[in-house]
Parts: C-alpha cells; sequence; structure tokens
C-alpha cells in the first residue's frame, strides 16, 4: 500500500520533469514552482497538495497517467521505480501491472546527463550522521565492516 509519503515523493519527482496534475477530472492543470524550498516541498507543492487531497477536489491524477490520487492513496497499489527510467510509478497490488510509466511521453527522459529528481534534504542532519561517523574512533569503524 502507498502511503500519502510516497505519493507525495511520487508526485514531487514528475513535477520537477515538468508534469502536471490535472484537477477535477482534467478541467484544470497545475505546475508547482518550485517543488523543493531548502530542505521541505515548497508552499506551491503543499497547497497543490491540500488541493487535491480535499474532498471536493473531484479526480486528481498526475498528466499522462490514468490513476487517480485517492487511488493511489487505497490499499490497492503501491509505488515501485519504473524499469526504463527508475522514477516512481504507481503498481496495482494485484493483477497484471500496466507497462505505462509517466516517462512515455518525454522525449528527453531519462538523461543521464541531468540530475535525478529528488526529495527535499535536511543538510544538517545529513552533515551531522556525517560527523557522527567520522568521530567513531577507528575500532568502531573496523568492527561496522
Amino acid at each position: 500500500m502507498a502511503d500519502s509519503a510516497q505519493v507525495r515523493q511520487y508526485l514531487a519527482y514528475w513535477f520537477q520533469l515538468g508534469k502536471k496534475i490535472l484537477i477535477d477530472g482534467g478541467k484544470e492543470a497545475l505546475l508547482p514552482q518550485p517543488v523543493i524550498q531548502g530542505d521541505r516541498y515548497s508552499e506551491a507543492f503543499e497547497g497543490i497538495w491540500q488541493r487535491i487531497t480535499s474532498a471536493d477536489a473531484g479526480d486528481c491524477y498526475l498528466e499522462g497517467t490514468q490513476q487517480t490520487v485517492a487511488e493511489l492513496l487505497s490499499p490497492g497499489w503501491e509505488i515501485n521505480p519504473c524499469a526504463r527510467c527508475a522514477m516512481p510509478v504507481p503498481v496495482p497490488n494485484l493483477g497484471v501491472q500496466s507497462l505505462d510509466c509517466p516517462c512515455s511521453d518525454l522525449s528527453f527522459w531519462p538523461d543521464t546527463s541531468t540530475p535525478m529528481p529528488r526529495s527535499p534534504i535536511n543538510n544538517q542532519a545529513r552533515l551531522a550522521q556525517i560527523r557522527d561517523r567520522l568521530m567513531k574512533s577507528p575500532d568502531d569503524r573496523s568492527q561496522a565492516s
């Protein structure tokens, strides 16, 4: 089952490649800019997330896909990497998986010469982890190997 954090990450990654979210059955298309701001999702992203998860949003789905956000948040779906491009894609828990990936209509993707979309990173926490690892005694490091 895909949890809300996985669905948020799925949308954020595809937003970074220019895919829009279609709201109310395609009546409106939105693309937050920027998607990430520092160590968290941007206010624009959070605003769209609140809107698409509200009860009155209607069917909302990522451009180029058929699964609604509500379906992805149900127990019938998981988010896994695409075999072609390694980007997150929805996969049904039961039954046959479709070969559709939102990357299928992006002529420029996959592009190994550009950075992959990413999730927000807390630089301070990451640097603290590196510092802690470096401060371990040599004996601690040899036992960990």
